[in-house]
This record gives C-alpha cells, sequence and structure tokens, in this order.
C-alpha cells in the first residue's frame, strides 16, 4: 500500500495560524460583538446576558465584565430548559446530532465540515489525504467519536471506526488495516500494544498517536515512544467546544505548550471569580467560542492552566498553555458546610491589601482546622488579620484562623483551596 508522507508537519492549516498576534487580536474583537449579539437571540444567553448591550463588547476588558458561565452550571441550565439550557441558537430538531455524557449534560452538534474544528490539531502532526486513523474514542452518546470523524473528513482521511474496548478486535484491524494513526486516550493505546504483544501481532504501521480525554504524564508518553508510537501529541478539548489547544512538532519532536485554536478567546481566571490573572499564573480556563450554533461567552471550563509566553518554535504565532494542570472546582468540605473557591474570593474582596489567598485545611477529619494564608506587601506592618477573621465567619459560617505572607510567596498552581487533611 503507498503511504502518504508523514514527515510533513512544515506547512500550515491555513494563513490563519501564523498571522501577526496583535492582527488576530484586532480580529477576534471586531467579531465579538457580533457574537454577543447572536448569542443573545438565545432564550438562555438572553437571561444570562440580560441588559448587556452588545456593541460594547469589543475588547478583553469589556468581554472580562461578563458574567462566568460555567460548565458546572450547565445541568441546572439544561433541566430548566431541556436540552440544552437556551444556549443553543439553532433548534434542537435542525441539529446533526444530539449528544448525551454522564451528568446528563447535552451536547448539540450542527452541520457543516469539520464542526469541532479538529482538521487543524490533525494537520500540525502530519496528517494528511490518504492516511488511515484508528479512532478509538466511543462512538456511544459522546461526541469525542465525531469530533475526529469531522476533522478526518476535512483532511481527506480515511477512519476505521474502532470504538473503544474489544482490545482483540483492535489488534486485528491494526494488523489487517495498517492504519497510519491511532487517535484516542493514551491508557488505551498502552493496552493494546502490549495485546499486540501477547498476539504477535505486526502493528507497527502506526507511526502517529493522537492522544486526548485524560492526563499524559511523560512517563507513559516516554513508554509509548520507547514502545513503536515515534510521535505522540496531545489535544485538548470539551464536549462543549470541540478542539481548544494542541500540541506541535518541529523536526519530529514535540513543541512544549499547546497552541490555542484560532476560532476561541481564552482567558484565564482566578478559580472563583471571572478575574483574569496575569500570564503566567496558574488558573480557571475561560472559553469565549465563535460557534454559529452553540456561541459560548465565557465558559468555565473547569480545569486549569496558564498562559506560556513565546510562540512555538513551529511557527503557530497563537496563544500557548501550558497544558491541562488539574480542575479549577476545589470545593472542600469542612466541619460538614462546603466551602468554595468563590467565598475566598469574596473574604480577598473586601480586604483590599490582600494580594491573593489560599485556603489550606489541615488536622485530622472532624479535628479541621481552616488557615488562610493571605499575601500581603508588608506583613510585619499590615493589622488587618483579625478583621479578615471575623470576614471569614460571615462569609463560610466557619471558624478560621489567618497567616501573612509576603507578596509572590504562594505557589503558582492554581490552588485556592488545598486540602492537607491526614485521612489515615
Amino acid at each position: 500500500m503507498n503511504r502518504p508522507d508523514m514527515s510533513d508537519t512544515s506547512d500550515f492549516f491555513d494563513a490563519l495560524e501564523t498571522r501577526d498576534p496583535r492582527t488576530r487580536e484586532r480580529d477576534l474583537m471586531a467579531q465579538l460583538p457580533r457574537l454577543i449579539a447572536r448569542a443573545q437571540s438565545a432564550p438562555g444567553w438572553a437571561r444570562l446576558l440580560h441588559g448587556v448591550d452588545a456593541t460594547d463588547i469589543a475588547s478583553r476588558a469589556a468581554l472580562a465584565q461578563l458574567p462566568v458561565t460555567r460548565k458546572s452550571d450547565l445541568k441546572d441550565l439544561q433541566r430548566n430548559d431541556m436540552p440544552f439550557g437556551g444556549l443553543t441558537t439553532t433548534p434542537a430538531r435542525r441539529l446533526n446530532r444530539l449528544f448525551m455524557s454522564p451528568g446528563p449534560i447535552f451536547d448539540p452538534e450542527g452541520h457543516g465540515q469539520d464542526w469541532w474544528r479538529y482538521a487543524r490539531p490533525f494537520h500540525a502532526v502530519g496528517l494528511r489525504a490518504g492516511h488511515i486513523i484508528q479512532n478509538c474514542f466511543s462512538y456511544h452518546f459522546t461526541p469525542a467519536a465525531f469530533m475526529v470523524e469531522g476533522g478526518a473528513i476535512k483532511l481527506g482521511c480515511a477512519v476505521i471506526p474502532a470504538g473503544s474496548g474489544q482490545t482483540e478486535m483492535q489488534v486485528q484491524a491494526m494488523a489487517a488495516l495498517k492504519p497510519d494513526a491511532y487517535v484516542g486516550t493514551p491508557s488505551f493505546l498502552k493496552i493494546i500494544i502490549e495485546k499486540a504483544r501477547e498476539m504477535g501481532a505486526d502493528i507497527s504501521s502506526v507511526r502517529r498517536a493522537i492522544v486526548g480525554a485524560e492526563a499524559l504524564p511523560p512517563s507513559l508518553r516516554n513508554w509509548l515512544q520507547d514502545n513503536g508510537i515515534p510521535h505522540v501529541v496531545q489535544t485538548y478539548g470539551s464536549a462543549d467546544i470541540g478542539n481548544i489547544a494542541y500540541e506541535s512538532l518541529t523536526g519530529g519532536r514535540v513543541n512544549p505548550g499547546m497552541i490555542l485554536d484560532e476560532e476561541l478567546i481564552l482567558e484565564i481566571v482566578r478559580p472563583g471569580t471571572g478575574e483574569p490573572v496575569a500570564d503566567g499564573e496558574v488558573g480557571e480556563i475561560v472559553i469565549t467560542s465563535f460557534n454559529p450554533d452553540y456561541p459560548l461567552i465565557r465558559f468555565g471550563t473547569g480545569d486549569l492552566s496558564a498562559v506560556l509566553a513565546g510562540l512555538a518554535p513551529c511557527g503557530r504565532t497563537n496563544t500557548r498553555i501550558k497544558g491541562w494542570m488539574g480542575r479549577a472546582d476545589q470545593t472542600t468540605k469542612v466541619r460538614a458546610m462546603f466551602v468554595h473557591p468563590s467565598q475566598v474570593a469574596e473574604v480577598v474582596k473586601r480586604h483590599p491589601p490582600v494580594l491573593k489567598a489560599r485556603l489550606v485545611v489541615t488536622g485530622e477529619m472532624a479535628n479541621d482546622v481552616m488557615t488562610l494564608q493571605c499575601e500581603v506587601d508588608d506583613p510585619a506592618a499590615t493589622d488587618i488579620s483579625a478583621a479578615i477573621i471575623d470576614t471569614i465567619r460571615d462569609v463560610t459560617k466557619l471558624r478560621g484562623e489567618v497567616t501573612l505572607v509576603p507578596r509572590n510567596s504562594l505557589p503558582n498552581d492554581g490552588k485556592v483551596i488545598e486540602d492537607a487533611r491526614r485521612y489515615e
């Protein structure tokens, strides 16, 4: 079988990828008022953005004044306005597919080629027309497999609709059909490789693995590379947004960070708030998506990351993030009551000298101790501990202690609440 060249990762999917960053920012901000107006035509967004004049939302500063709608809000929004919370601008019966993810949370797919925008990351890792992809994401209820299908069709790749499970059949398909690339979770690829060894099957045609939906620790990436898959890259996406960011290659090597998709606006905000943080600081990923069927305005993914400085060595000029760095929802139960990141943010808001705070819960179960560590410019000269203690009790209805620490002394890991209790 003649195979297309898979070494070609030097060209770009389109001219958008190499725009001057200032041009990209200008283009996105110019489109933003129209996006807000379109979103407001949907009843759910009309409620969430009530009183907002779309023509005023033409800058990041203006966007940051709008409320964050978090993924964790979707279940309640959808329960009150089935099936999509009133957030789609295309009626459900005119969509292409309707998905149900655990929760349940319902997700739409509209018509149009590559609706989830996965051709771009696939192209970045060398997939071209004539390649064969073994698609090992589930085809059952959830959209991940169809995200792959859309990107593959756009590029002209053939797809083996393998789905998840049935490991022996996965190996048989690889050995017989000789796919060029695997798409699915990294842990399942490891299982397939181990099964192929056990069966004595040749799956060496697979030279690329595009993985997602779970963490890819360096140890697993190295294992996959050491066991026959030289190019292992990851994408980051969600069932609501589709492709968000992706890794790229230069000279066959994976570049640092993940490149943001061209049709999104990224903000990194302090968990529990809508307040953008400085570049490099870890916070929650908030996305504004220009999807015409399912526009999302300041959609909080619940995932942590940070902006990575500089441009990717591959020549793509969009913003890079450090990848998935954990979950932003750090809600913790203390003495039978839930404490939320938004409550920590409220305490900080009431005390302007506090630059940043981290609530640390210590002790043993049933003997919890809450200590709010607060960054201030001069801990020795700042006499606000007693006032903050009163605010903690007012906001959380729980007793807490306060420790004042110098500016920039708290870890840059996005944690607002740290559960350091001993459970043994």
